[in-house]
């Protein structure tokens, strides 16, 4: 059986699909959202932002907190469904505590 390569376990991980700046962006941009539509802008946000965070880190030359394998372009789709994922989450749980 053939195992995934180190590229497609970061963006799988903790780079990509559950980066924790995305998540926390996304998770906040749902939570502030007023409707369904806006999650897809709280999923791109969460994308673009983190990734310019962590372009913004290396260039200061401060430790990443997270290392990776893959680009910036390979992590966008990822960060931006971990995002849209985080978004969609947050925005039910403040519609449920709406509710009530």
């Amino acid at each position: 059986m053939e195992m995934l390569s180190d590229t497609w376990l970061d963006l799988f991980g903790m780079s990509g699909l559950l980066n924790p700046f995305a998540l926390v962006i996304g998770g906040y941009l749902g939570w502030r959202a007023d409707g369904a539509q806006k999650l897809w802008i709280a999923g791109f946000a969460a994308a673009a932002l983190s990734l310019i965070l962590e372009a913004a880190v290396g260039m200061l030359q401060l430790p990443q907190l997270i290392s990776q394998d893959a680009g910036a372009l390979a992590m966008f789709p990822f960060r931006f469904v971990g995002g849209v994922l985080a978004g969609s989450l947050t925005f039910w749980l403040n519609r449920q505590r709406n509710k009530t």
